[in-house]
């Protein structure tokens, strides 16, 4: 599509102005704190550590989860459970299901899933930062 209107002109994207919003809802992962290599982290540690220990119990080689491909390819953007899923259906194993209870040693998706939150708990309370860019423009 041209950005040139009948006359010749060029069409311009309307400005958005702050009076034009009554509110304002921002996600916080990766828009007003860097907490994308927060995650990516967690689930790189979750993913490996668990690596590890199947190989050993099944005498096998699985490649390790990858911090930008497999965070982008599996996990990002997703519920917790259906990332669990999805980067372990592409090292194709599959595990039990298991309960939102399910402790975080557990060998199912819930109990990786929930491994995996409290590393991003446990590096969230030591604090993250924030884009200035996104916290200047929401003052």
């Amino acid at each position: 599509m041209s950005p040139h209107l009948p006359n010749g002109r060029i069409a311009m994207a309307p400005l958005i102005e702050l009076q034009d919003f009554d509110a304002v809802l921002f996600d916080l992962d990766g828009v007003l704190t860097t907490t994308r290599a927060v995650h990516a982290a967690a689930w790189k540690h979750s993913f490996d550590e668990f690596l590890a220990a199947w190989d050993a119990q099944h005498g096998t080689t699985t490649a390790r989860f990858d911090d930008s491909a497999d965070y982008a390819d599996y996990v990002d953007g997703k519920p917790r459970q259906d990332g669990v899923r999805d980067f372990l259906a592409s090292r194709k194993i599959k595990l039990p299901e298991g309960d939102p209870d399910s402790p975080p040693d557990e060998e199912s998706v819930w109990g990786l899933g929930n491994r995996k939150q409290l590393l991003v708990e446990a590096r969230l309370k030591q604090g993250v930062e924030v884009f200035p860019g996104s916290i200047a423009w929401a003052r």
